[in-house]
């Protein structure tokens, strides 16, 4: 079957998914309020499969590495530790928490001057060994939920309501006001990332080789350090953290399509990303009767996938 045939049934299979996690259980008496509710939802979650899956995908390319994401290299870590220390300096009820526009706005900030200013450090290297990065990664991750358990110890209780509901990916308490906000920019890094998808091409081929066929690597690496930093704080600001997900996305896309256009791989990447967080999340809802989360499934399968090209050595 060729890859246009297996995309188009994909985008059916992901429609049809949305209108039955719309629809389902719908009567003339119950219609207005079960849709306020559900569409938001439904928006969340593809906005949020859309950022993750995308900027998974492109964030290999720039590392040339098929276990690197950047949720494990701590960017999910990083953007719930700085909701924390807001509350912490602020406050629950300060204009920084209960706005909020201006929380994603100064959350985003933050992380695009620290992941922008990490990179760059790196990237100045002449030796750039994948393991190192991976490394940095790790240690990050690790130091940002240690700061994460510190701030929410000392915190008020009733400010860790707020802190909970951050730390842990969630699709039932939407913020309707910034589902809307957000599709703007997620569709402006979306144009982003198809417009540097030929570089992105030659980029996959290696930085030497990209750098011999007239490519900026550092300059190329750089913009889509930004476009990836804005779209895990879309995606994190939506639905919480989920720190496998986008490696399985990525892994099944290159498995699936035998296809190397990333024009293609990130529309792609998209629409699977969509339908395996629709279809989890109604299996979550309508067959386990939320007896666990859609998280804690995707974390169990997708650590014991990164567990499995650690020890294949599957890292190119």
């Amino acid at each position: 079957m060729r890859d246009k045939t297996k995309l188009t049934l994909l985008i059916l299979l992901a429609i049809l998914l949305c209108t039955v996690f719309i629809t389902k259980g719908l009567t003339p008496d119950n219609y207005q309020f079960f849709l306020s509710r559900r569409i938001p939802k439904v928006i969340a979650i593809i906005l949020a499969a859309i950022a993750i899956g995308s900027s998974s995908l492109v964030f290999q390319t720039i590392t040339n590495n098929r276990i690197l994401t950047p949720s494990i290299l701590g960017f999910d870590s990083l953007y719930v530790m700085i909701q924390v220390l807001l509350v912490a300096a602020f406050g629950t009820y300060s204009h920084f928490i209960l706005n909020s526009k201006v929380n994603f706005l100064t959350a985003t900030t933050i992380m695009l001057i620290s992941a922008m200013t990490l990179f760059s450090f790196y990237f100045r290297g002449k030796q750039k060994n994948i393991f190192t990065l991976l490394l940095i990664g790790i240690v990050l991750g690790s130091l940002f939920q240690s700061v994460t358990g510190f701030f929410t110890m000392v915190i008020d209780p009733d400010d860790f309501v707020f802190i909970q509901s951050a730390m842990f990916a969630s699709f039932n308490n939407v913020n309707k006001e910034l589902v809307y906000w957000c599709i703007a920019p997620l569709l402006l890094c979306c144009a982003s990332l198809l417009r540097l998808s030929p570089y992105l091409d030659v980029m996959w081929l290696g930085v030497n080789n990209a750098t011999s066929l007239g490519v900026n690597t550092k300059k190329l690496t750089m913009k889509v350090i930004f476009v990836v930093t804005l779209m895990v704080s879309i995606s994190t600001a939506l639905i919480g953290p989920i720190l496998f997900f986008g490696l399985v996305i990525v892994a099944l896309t290159r498995q699936f399509f035998n296809n190397y256009h990333h024009h293609f791989l990130i529309v792609a990447s998209a629409i699977l990303s969509i339908i395996m967080l629709l279809g989890g999340q109604w299996v979550v809802e309508n067959l386990l009767d939320f007896e666990t989360t859609i998280s804690v499934i995707i974390n169990f399968f997708g650590g014991g996938y990164f567990i499995f090209l650690l020890v294949n050595k599957k890292l190119n």
